[in-house]
């Protein structure tokens, strides 16, 4: 994904206590936010643990810890089978705290933007938003609209049906085509490996493939289809 702008994360490490963790700790590493008790020796802290070192126990021995309970699941995608590194990301929400900015580490990231999803759509060209920021930007627009409450609300019900995106390639009229596993076509054209979502999955709505078109990443319906949200 280089060039493109991605959400902080990272592969979960031995002392992360589950995937929120994982996702405090990256979120921490990657653009210096610390969802959880303050301490004063933050920006330290923050240094020597992208050098290495274990960020939950420098804030353990602080008696600190991260939030867990501030992040939220929102989305799981599975990389295509086609590709070479794979990796099953889960994507949590969490409120940033008030009185912090956000600051890349300038070795996995070297520079950030801030925006709400609609923003992000509008400049996805610009940002070479990939496939998953691309869908999950969608999904979550209308609930950020309407603040932080239902979008939690939001996330919520996502978390009721969670259920991982797997997409599937296939050949296209130029180039090829991403399916979403309520694509239509997405068992009889998609290669590789499969995790099929049933129509009326509470997540299949919407456009159900990706197609890349100047530069960018378009989530677009299959032709002929009635899916709903389409």
């Amino acid at each position: 994904m280089a060039s493109s702008f991605v959400f902080p994360g990272g592969i979960a490490e031995p002392s992360d206590l589950d995937l929120r963790n994982t996702a405090a700790r990256e979120l921490f590493e990657e653009a210096g936010i610390l969802v959880g008790d303050e301490v004063e020796e933050r920006a330290e802290i923050r240094e020597r643990a992208i050098a290495g070192e274990d960020a939950n126990e420098m804030l353990a021995e602080r008696s600190a810890r991260f939030d867990l309970d501030a992040f939220h699941y929102y989305a799981h995608w599975i990389t295509p089978s086609v590709e070479k590194r794979r990796y099953s990301a889960k994507f949590f929400i969490a409120l940033m705290p008030p009185d912090q900015e956000p600051q890349f580490d300038n070795v996995e990231t070297v520079d950030q933007v801030w925006v709400t999803p609609s923003e992000a759509l509008e400049r996805a060209r610009e940002l070479k938003l990939p496939p998953p920021q691309v869908r999950t930007f969608a999904d979550m627009r209308d609930a950020a609209a309407a603040g932080w409450s239902a979008l939690v609300e939001h996330a919520s019900e996502r978390a009721a049906c969670a259920a991982p995106i797997m997409p599937r390639m296939a050949q296209a009229e130029r180039g090829f085509a991403l399916l979403l596993p309520w694509d239509p076509e997405y068992e009889s054209r998609g290669t590789g490996d499969a995790h099929l979502l049933d129509a009326d999955h509470p997540l299949a709505i919407g456009p159900s493939r990706f197609v890349l078109e100047d530069e960018t990443w378009k989530n677009i319906a299959a032709p002929g289809s009635t899916t709903p949200g389409s």
